[in-house]
């Protein structure tokens, strides 16, 4: 494998795209040009965006650059965490067979699938999607 070689990988969440690129290196994570740390507000957002590195033990073997927009910070972490996923199957590519794969890890820890949950749309008549008018009886 080239050292020069970069694997790639979009996510969704929610209303959230992230273009996650990677490359082989120390483990920084940039998130539009800033630090991981910094760009999210809680720590929650960065261990779980984190999942799928700590699930395949490369937290320290890949550099990863990511362009996200849409959506808040829940969203754009979820969104990140797939596209993380899917740069390293990317990476991954060929070694489906083994018992050791990226893909039986991150499939049984429930990464590979894209979240498909969105706000549901309000209809009319209706405060909220699903809220009604409070009912008075006279």
């Amino acid at each position: 494998m080239a050292k020069d070689r970069t694997f790639t990988g979009t996510g969704r969440r929610k209303s959230s795209v992230a273009r996650v690129i990677m490359t082989p290196g120390k483990g920084k994570i940039t998130v539009n040009g800033v630090d991981v740390n910094e760009f999210f507000p809680h720590d929650t957002n960065v261990m779980d965006l984190k999942q799928p590195l700590v699930a395949t033990n490369t937290v320290d073997t890949f550099d990863i650059d990511v362009n996200v927009k849409g959506g808040g910070y829940s969203g754009q972490a979820g969104a990140v965490r797939l596209g993380i996923t899917r740069a390293l199957l990317d990476y991954d590519k060929g070694n489906e067979a083994s018992e050791t794969s990226f893909r039986k890890i991150l499939k049984k820890a429930g990464f590979v699938t894209r979240d498909s949950r969105a706000k549901e749309r309000k209809k009319p008549g209706l405060k909220a999607a699903r809220r009604a008018p409070q009912f008075s009886k006279r």
